[in-house]
């Protein structure tokens, strides 16, 4: 567990499923929202989710990081990185993806992600973080019909996760 100011960050269950449904629908709501269905089956696969907790309890964000490869030759994909509307702008998603950062540098791995070509505050992250733009997919996200840049950054052998914080 790791915790900032405001969030305790822990494994994401079956139980936090229902409220990051509603997280899903209210975020991402031009962009297909992710269905239970699709919550469960990454929370079977060889996946790491994480969900950031208040202090008072109330689920305020997720994040999700696919282990992809076999050993030696392992890459891992930033699935989802969410923050409730209240809570964005205080570091959650920073915590987030700091998280997964350092699961994929614990695998020694590089890591992946599209991210909308218009989400100007999560591309400034990312970039802190050593993300590159590496490729443009256009259309991507349906059906609103979103450009997304593919990112990349690449796998830290025996280093610490750097960056600054929000």
């Amino acid at each position: 567990m790791s915790t900032t100011e405001a969030v305790t960050l822990r494994p994401m269950t079956r139980q936090d499923i229902d409220r990051v449904l509603v997280m899903e629908r209210d975020l991402f709501a031009d962009e297909g929202p992710w269905s239970a269905y699709a919550f469960r089956t990454e929370l079977a696969s060889d996946t790491y989710y994480l969900v950031a907790v208040d202090e008072s309890g109330e689920l305020v964000g997720y994040a999700g990081l696919a282990v992809l490869g076999r050993p030696g030759h392992l890459e891992t994909e930033v699935r989802t990185i969410a923050v409730d509307r209240r809570m964005q702008g205080r570091g959650v998603g920073t915590a987030l993806l700091t998280a997964l950062l350092a699961k994929a540098d614990e695998l020694e791995a590089p890591v992946f992600l599209e991210v909308r070509t218009d989400n100007d505050p999560a591309l400034r992250l990312y970039e802190r973080y050593g993300f590159e733009r590496i490729g443009l997919r256009k259309r991507y996200y349906q059906p609103a019909g979103v450009d997304a840049y593919t990112m990349r950054r690449e796998a830290r052998v025996g280093a610490g996760v750097e960056g600054a914080t929000d």
